[in-house]
């Protein structure tokens, strides 16, 4: 994987530290671990991400609008979600890549690939 930083937005602290241990795994070689949508906006204001992954229901409210505005600044993402239909997703956001919950190393690695098909 040629991904250097990436971004992972998470409200459960036991899930965002199994994605980090499985991203390392995969040869990332800085991650950030977001709780919320605030520390996400300012993380993205400081700092370049390769990707991010955003869980969907972050408990404050779904991650859609952030997930948009990766798409504005150009950062790649992909949706970490218990929901496992897309389609239940808005219409403009029903293309991105899904890793449904829970995952393990072989689900996370055929995410990344379609993340990145190039570098994974």
């Amino acid at each position: 994987m040629s991904a250097i930083r990436v971004l992972v937005l998470e409200d459960s602290l036991i899930i965002a530290m199994e994605a980090e241990d499985i991203l390392r795994l995969a040869g990332v070689e800085s991650i950030d671990i977001v709780g919320s949508l605030e520390q996400a906006r300012a993380a993205t204001a400081a700092k370049t991400y390769d990707f991010a992954l955003l869980d969907v229901n972050l408990g404050e409210g779904m991650s859609f609008g952030f997930a948009r505005y990766l798409l504005d600044i150009g950062i790649p993402f992909g949706f970490v979600s218990g929901y496992s239909d897309p389609r239940d997703f808005p219409p403009d956001l029903q293309h991105i890549p899904l890793l449904v919950k829970p995952f393990d190393e072989k689900a996370m690695g055929e995410f990344l690939q379609r993340l990145s098909p190039a570098s994974a």
